[in-house]
């Protein structure tokens, strides 16, 4: 079901899903989808997780933009062409959530989620997708007293050289963190994978930071033409793993 939520800078939508079977309260997990948005790949993937024992809150972040309708995808993304094409339309709106936005809309966003009908209370989960991981880590930092899990799927940015570059915060993060890297990413490359890890190490935090190998960017997406299926059922596995092992404890 869809939400609204005060959001930094007016109402936004937001996904919610919940476990088909049991009886809550629930630990609560946000997830932040790719670059394509809100769309019936994000509410397949977060019923899958709800059907784990979770309420899922998965927020249109690019809600200045338009709403989940307006900007989801109308091409076959399964086709190079085509996932080419949504991502000239997709990924200006990436740019423009820059992490002076992006970190009021957080606090709405986990403010959203504690305030649910079913939800247990903290500590939360976290976890993203492509630029969606980014926005994960700067939830863990952002918010350390609540988020106990964080984690990252062919992120990408996540350990550059900016100044603002998500990395530097893991000082303040509690979190126990998970991420599986694409292979050959050019937003992600080793470099970039070995200067995450050592932020982790100086940090002191319990994390997994793994290349999946032979997995593209954007391998858990099944409705583009970058999905990867065994990528993907690894990315379920570790990610359960996370969830239930700092939030079912």
């Amino acid at each position: 079901m869809l939400i609204e939520i005060p959001a930094a800078a007016g109402p936004a939508e937001a996904l919610v899903a919940r476990p088909s079977t049991g009886a809550g309260p629930f630990p609560g997990v946000i997830l932040y989808m790719d670059a394509f948005g809100l769309r019936p790949r994000i509410e397949d993937m977060a019923q899958r997780i709800a059907d784990w024992g979770y309420v899922v809150l998965a927020p249109n972040v690019f809600y200045r933009d338009g709403t989940a309708a307006e900007l989801a995808p109308d091409l076959d993304m399964t086709t190079p062409e085509g996932r080419a094409a949504a991502g000239k339309a997709a990924f200006p709106r990436v740019g423009h959530l820059t992490p002076d936005k992006a970190l009021p809309d957080i606090d709405a966003w986990v403010k959203a989620l504690t305030a649910l009908d079913g939800v247990a209370p903290a500590p939360i989960g976290t976890f993203g997708y492509c630029m969606g991981a980014r926005l994960a880590v700067r939830t863990a930092t952002a918010h350390p007293e609540v988020i106990a899990a964080c984690g990252g799927f062919h992120g990408g940015g996540l350990a550059s050289d900016a100044a603002d570059s998500p990395h530097l915060g893991l000082g303040k993060a509690r979190a126990r963190f998970v991420f599986g890297h694409a292979d050959h990413d050019q937003s992600m490359d080793p470099a970039a994978v070995a200067r995450l890890g050592a932020a982790l190490d100086a940090a002191g935090l319990k994390a997994s930071n793994e290349i999946y190998a032979g997995a593209p960017h954007g391998y858990t997406m099944a409705d583009t033409a970058m999905f990867h299926a065994e990528a993907t059922e690894r990315h379920f596995t570790e990610l359960r793993a996370l969830l239930d092992g700092t939030l079912k404890g």
